[in-house]
């Protein structure tokens, strides 16, 4: 029996011997590299098993980089193409809220909110673009009164102003305002988590981006009742102290008592220092920056979480007030301006043909190519390993148990001429080659201490020692399978060897399988497949083989040995259940 480690370790060889490139779809037609060979697949295993996708797969490439494709597939270029990738659409809605002078109301306390509407497209693995639509609704109201709004108009012509809280009755005011605002940005993002050195992807991607905008808003805020007359905020608010604690009640008092009209405009600068666009709404430059994170539920959906912070350009009228209180009478500017923060949730689709285009790049890892290549090579040349044999029996150095066998000599797994018979003489130097037990030890020729009786003719090795050379051994075939493994291949070369040096020799191959129809044509399957293989990858013709099958034995197994003189036997019969054959 061949020895299993020889086995698996010629296995593994012979899988990684193929040195020709492979062309996929349109590559399949291209011309060979520069010095190169023609392009044969029939050696690899060409299964992806990647978790991203197969640059391999022409389909996935654009017309203007099928050159670049042509180039990779034919060793020329070292880099595949980028892929067609698909683009991502998305909605989303959140807290929408100024920061400015008076505080910011949130949507549980009556507050506004955001709306958005998105397009994105990758273009690499970590850089993408994006546009998108904002359109938002803040609102903010203060819980602390305030006298000194004489620079105001919206609140000074309809209210007294005074520097001086204590100068009654001066009209105690609370400022609010309701801003309406249209945002369209356009973004350039970063992702930061597709790279992933000890993981074939990632479910969550992590991103921050910056981005410049154009911010259309106006602001309204609420200075009169229903009836068009100055709300008294005094009677309002009574008697509670304006302290922090008492903010949420303060607040809610002013809501219950006004209404939701906000009829007056607030100050602005829109068509004097900045222009003015649809309604008197005040147009606005706003770079953003900001970050957030997508949850990847499959290939086409995903949950984004992402706050952004909008800053207009110098602009301290986003809530309607820019003017301190902090010196009497005369009120001085605010000392900064006002921003703008969108946080919000969304859901993102993306949208392509699944067999033209792969998933947005900041999705893949593309480390999976390179990974996957080292792992399962596809595409890549490898040289063929060169093992020393100096006596060239078959069998590496590194494995040769028995250096120095001389040439043409048949040789077991670990390199050392055959004995078939075990009695310690070499079947080349044996002159009785099956000599039974009962008879040994025997002499230095190989024959046994018992006498010949007439019977045993045929076990002699009278055939001269021309056929001794060809050695008797098995051949080990899978469960059910008449292939011929890589591991064989070795052997079967090494019979090939053997019956080309001693040309008038035949073969006996002896197919197990006795135990039933099944076996029985599995094991003429064998044999069968023995001889096609030595026929037409060694040229060793047909007839110099005697073909049986049916044998009792290891039904998985192939025996062979050299035929004895005179004897004959079929080289080719019909196969005895021929609907029960396979390949």
């Amino acid at each position: 029996m061949v020895n299993k480690k020889y086995l698996l370790l010629t296995a593994g060889l012979c899988s990684i011997l193929a040195t020709s490139p492979a062309f996929a779809q349109e590559s399949q037609n291209t011309q060979p590299a520069q010095g190169g060979t023609s392009a044969q697949w029939t050696a690899r295993d060409m299964t992806y098993r990647g978790q991203n996708y197969d640059v391999l797969d022409s389909n996935l490439y654009p017309k203007y980089r099928m050159d670049q494709h042509r180039k990779f597939m034919n060793h020329q270029y070292a880099f595949p193409a980028k892929p067609r990738n698909m683009w991502e659409i998305g909605f989303g809605a959140g807290l929408y809220n100024v920061e400015g002078d008076v505080p910011s109301l949130m949507p549980w306390q009556k507050g506004g909110f955001g709306l958005d509407l998105q397009v994105r497209k990758s273009w690499g693995y970590v850089i993408s673009t994006r546009l998108q639509y904002i359109y938002g609704i803040a609102k903010g109201l203060q819980w602390q009164g305030s006298y000194n709004y004489r620079w105001n108009p919206a609140w000074n012509e309809s209210y007294n102003y005074s520097g001086n809280p204590g100068n009654k009755p001066t009209d105690e005011i609370f400022y609010n305002y309701r801003t309406e605002s249209h945002q369209l940005n356009l973004d350039v993002i970063a992702s930061l988590y597709n790279i992933r050195f000890h993981k074939a992807r990632t479910g969550m991607s992590l991103y921050v981006f910056g981005g410049i905008g154009a911010l259309a808003y106006k602001v309204r805020i609420n200075t009169l009742d229903a009836n068009g007359q100055p709300y008294n905020f005094a009677d309002i608010v009574g008697s509670t102290p304006q302290i922090y604690q008492n903010r949420n009640t303060i607040r809610k008092k002013l809501q219950a008592n006004m209404d939701n009209t906000y009829e007056t405009p607030a100050e602005s600068e829109a068509g004097r220092r900045w222009p003015s666009i649809f309604d008197g709404k005040t147009l606005d430059w706003s770079p953003s920056i900001g970050a957030g994170t997508e949850i990847r539920i499959n290939k086409r959906v995903n949950i984004q979480i992402e706050d952004r912070l909008i800053v207009p350009a110098h602009d301290d009228l986003l809530d309607g007030q820019r003017w301190g209180e902090q010196v009497s009478s005369t009120p001085v500017l605010s000392h900064s301006n006002d921003l703008i923060n969108y946080l919000n949730v969304g859901f993102n689709f993306n949208l392509g043909n699944n067999k033209k285009t792969v998933e947005p790049l900041y999705w893949l890892n593309p480390l999976d190519y390179a990974y996957n290549e080292l792992n399962y090579p596809r595409h890549m040349q490898l040289p063929e390993p060169i093992l020393p044999d100096a006596d060239n029996d078959g069998i590496t150095d590194q494995f040769d148990k028995c250096p120095g066998t001389p040439a043409g000599v048949a040789v077991d797994s670990h390199g050392c001429p055959m004995d078939t018979d075990g009695d310690g003489v070499p079947d080349y130097r044996d002159k009785q080659l099956i000599t039974p037990t009962e008879c040994q030890p025997v002499d230095a020729d190989g024959v046994g201490k018992c006498p010949c009786p007439d019977d045993c003719k045929g076990k002699m090795g009278t055939a001269g020692p021309s056929c001794g050379n060809i050695g008797a051994n098995s051949v080990t075939f899978d469960a059910n399978s008449s292939r011929i493994r890589p591991a064989m291949q070795a052997q079967l070369a090494t019979l090939a060897a053997q019956m080309m040096a001693n040309p008038d020799c035949k073969v006996v191959l002896i197919g197990n399988g006795a135990g039933g129809k099944l076996q029985q044509q599995r094991s003429w399957d064998r044999v069968h497949a023995i001889i096609e293989y030595l026929n037409e990858k060694h040229n060793i013709d047909r007839s110099r083989f005697i073909f049986q099958y049916g044998q009792a034995g290891e039904p998985n197994t192939v025996m062979y040995r050299s035929a004895m003189p005179g004897e004959e036997g079929p080289a080719n019969p019909a196969p005895p259940f021929p609907n029960l054959r396979k390949d």
